[in-house]
């Protein structure tokens, strides 16, 4: 009986909180359809844009001009002429509708964008949560199991209101755009029951790891059954993320279809386009990333919010934990969005094209401003953080340059190469681009400087992490695992670069461009030999000497030399710069692989000078995390923006065109009204969401207080 009225209790709360979700959902798009003339949404379109444009509103059947005034007689016209022509415009097809009067891509873009942002925490909080779970387990520590459950019941709280967002987005496509709908459906019907049937998975999954927490525990057997269920709840959450990854990318990069009549000729070439795996790929690591900042966020609002010493020490350890998985997310993700915009470029040069030099080359601008704001919020956390070890004074000394490096670095990052100049301006310095600036706005600054950031960032970690440590023991006393682990990174290092330098070896170029390939080769082989060497130190218990070794060999080349060689490679060999890009991020990967190993096993036995004292961290270190929350959100909603606007005037690029009112790219001024407005909307249902979740467990402690107050006064 107890067990059915916990049962009826978690039920009524699931309800009240998706008709509340609902309910906030309805307010806000019925304002937005009132406030769709003001204007705020009102778009700045180009006189070009406006003259292309169709007429706002629905799509009207097309009569002729010579039989209007018959037909606006209409007591001269039968009731059997009026009936047959209403007939024929109901059944006629219907491509685009609106909104109670609002733009339906505003609707769309506003909902999806939502539904995107909740469904990449969702996706993105379970899989460090299982983690977290595993290493608490496998370490005896109770506190990473606690923190593992409390990721979850943020995850299951979020969990409905995900679900909510999905399903009014599928109803905003099917209504307000039939035809496009009907395309999809037609080409992917198949992949849509198989996400249906995910995403029952995912949600039995995810309700039964966290309702199952305190029973499956216990033994060896309970435990690692609770972690095969959260190990579905991951396989589940990736493959939804997989099957509408495909949709998307579809649009982009059409394949498997005649393009003439929409024929469905391969499902599985439609699903796996060129575009499909880098999206993948870039969505899984921004997905963690992501959910690492959101969940910093959440612990640095309760650690603000603590009225004990114990309550502030805990969330500090969350909030650190937070930052941590979304610094290590962030660190691979620009290689990982560089694999992405190479593709685009490979799918459609004129998409490619549009994207870095066109109407979309200052979203970029925008993004280098916000990613260099994520690498400078996440690098000050972590020198806030020295403060709380003992014996961090001893690398203090470091952060002045990590300030220097950082700082300079993103001045190039995002300087533009086409500066927005006036005629008087530009006949003032005699030419088009600026004779100092013009050498940083290219690919050949930027890669080198994102290289130099990443790398400086993974110093700051590890200086923090050896902060306590005081003298380290003999390599020889680390054991059989610590020349397994070496020798293993060893291996994948050396696999990535010798295997990358063989293929450039047998690249299909013309003779006066393959000479320009062969400097990247030999930095390869030199980068291979740097790691076998830096392993054969740490062996002889000179890890810091390799590790040292490594940083300054990996600088010189990935980032000195290459920034001055990219740019003869660009005058001389423009080809070549691609096969240049991705040598500089196999050789920066290998010194953060090899340099992370070398670290872990050198110091993994050596003295404490003292412990980390959790909960001593000034309030300014919380608000950089609320911060990198913010702009992480601010960045997946320009993302979001970027990658449906290369379409430009497309529903599916080169296949079916969108001639709707809305059919123009919007200026970068409405663009961030409506990102903003997204961003404002996220973070609002997100405080709700949390709050509910609070709120339960408030009821929660004083419902066992009561309880407990009970069985005290009955043993009186």
């Amino acid at each position: 009986m107890n067990n059915l009225k916990i049962l009826l209790h978690i039920t009524k709360k699931r309800s009240v909180f998706v008709v509340a979700t609902l309910f906030f959902l309805s307010i806000v798009l019925s304002s937005l359809s009132v406030l769709s003339s003001s204007s705020f949404f009102a778009p700045v379109v180009s006189a070009q844009a406006v003259k292309e444009a169709p007429a706002a509103g629905v799509e009207l059947p097309q009569f002729d001009p010579a039989q209007a005034p018959a037909a606006a007689q209409g007591t001269e016209s039968s009731a059997g002429t009026t009936t047959a022509a209403v007939e024929e415009e109901e059944v006629g097809p219907v491509q685009y509708r609106t909104f109670f009067g609002l733009d339906s891509r505003v609707v769309v873009w506003i909902v999806s964008e939502l539904h995107l942002m909740f469904a990449a925490f969702v996706l993105g909080v379970p899989i460090f949560a299982v983690i977290v779970e595993i290493v608490g387990y496998k370490g005896g520590d109770i506190k990473f199991d606690k923190m593992a459950k409390e990721f979850t019941k943020l995850l299951s709280a979020a969990f409905a209101t995900t679900a909510s967002l999905g399903g009014l987005l599928g109803f905003c496509l099917y209504g307000l755009y039939p035809e496009f709908m009907g395309h999809m459906t037609n080409v992917f019907a198949p992949t849509m029951y198989v996400y249906a049937l995910m995403f029952f998975g995912e949600a039995f999954s995810l309700y039964g790891y966290y309702y199952s927490w305190d029973i499956l525990k216990g033994t060896p057997a309970k435990k690692w059954s609770h972690i095969t269920l959260g190990v579905m709840l991951n396989l589940f959450g990736t493959g939804l993320m997989f099957i509408t990854n495909s949709w998307a990318t579809y649009m982009m990069s059409p394949a498997g279809i005649v393009p003439a009549t929409g024929k469905v000729v391969s499902l599985y070439a439609a699903v796996y386009n060129l575009l499909w795996m880098p999206v993948n790929l870039h969505r899984l690591i921004a997905n963690v990333c992501f959910g690492g900042f959101i969940v910093g966020a959440y612990a640095a609002v309760k650690f603000l919010g603590s009225k004990t010493a114990e309550e502030r020490a805990h969330y500090d350890w969350m909030g650190y934990v937070g930052n941590f998985i979304g610094i290590g997310a962030l660190i691979p993700l620009p290689f990982a969005g560089y694999w992405l915009g190479r593709e685009v470029y490979s799918a459609s040069p004129v998409m490619g094209n549009i994207m870095m030099g066109g109407a979309f080359s200052w979203t970029f601008i925008i993004q280098a401003i916000l990613i260099g704001m994520l690498f400078i919020g996440a690098n000050y956390y972590l020198w806030l953080g020295m403060g709380r070890i003992k014996g961090s004074e001893r690398y203090t000394g470091y952060i002045k340059f990590l300030v220097l490096i950082i700082f300079m670095c993103f001045a190039v990052w995002l300087t533009p190469h086409n500066l927005p100049l006036s005629g008087e301006e530009r006949a003032m310095i005699g030419e088009q681009y600026h004779p100092f600036s013009k050498y940083f706005g290219v690919m050949a600054a930027k890669n080198a400087v994102v290289n130099l950031i990443i790398l400086a960032t993974f110093f700051s970690f590890l200086i923090y992490r050896r902060c306590n440590k005081g003298e380290t023991v003999p390599f020889s006393e680390q054991g059989k695992s610590g020349k397994i682990g070496v020798m293993s990174a060893v291996i994948f290092c050396l696999l990535m670069l010798v295997s990358y330098a063989v293929s450039l070896s047998f690249v299909e170029l013309e003779a006066d461009m393959k000479v320009f390939v062969k400097p990247l080769i030999r930095c390869l082989y030199i980068q291979s030999g740097m790691i076998c060497f830096a392993a054969f130190l740490t062996f002889k218990s000179k890890g810091k000497l390799a590790q040292s070794l490594l940083f300054a060999v990996t600088a010189l080349m990935a980032v000195l030399y290459f920034w001055y060689y990219g740019f003869q490679v660009m005058q001389k060999a423009n080809v070549v710069l691609r096969y240049l890009s991705v040598t500089q991020v196999a050789m920066v990967m290998s010194c953060l692989i090899m340099n992370a190993f070398i670290d872990i096993f050198t110091f993994r036995k050596a003295k404490l000078i003292g412990g980390i004292v959790w909960g001593k961290m000034p309030v300014r270190s919380q608000y950089a995390l609320i911060m990198l929350c913010v702009v992480i959100v601010i960045l997946m909603g320009l993302m979001g923006f970027i990658r449906s606007g290369l379409r430009m005037d497309w529903h599916i690029y080169g296949v079916l065109q969108d001639t709707s009112p809305w059919a123009y790219t919007p200026t970068l001024a409405y663009m961030g009204r409506i990102v903003g407005l997204i961003v404002a909307l996220f973070l609002g249902l997100v405080a709700f969401v949390f709050w509910l979740a609070g709120l339960g467990d408030k009821k929660s402690k004083a419902h066992e207080g009561g309880y407990d107050d009970a069985i005290s006064g009955g043993d009186h």
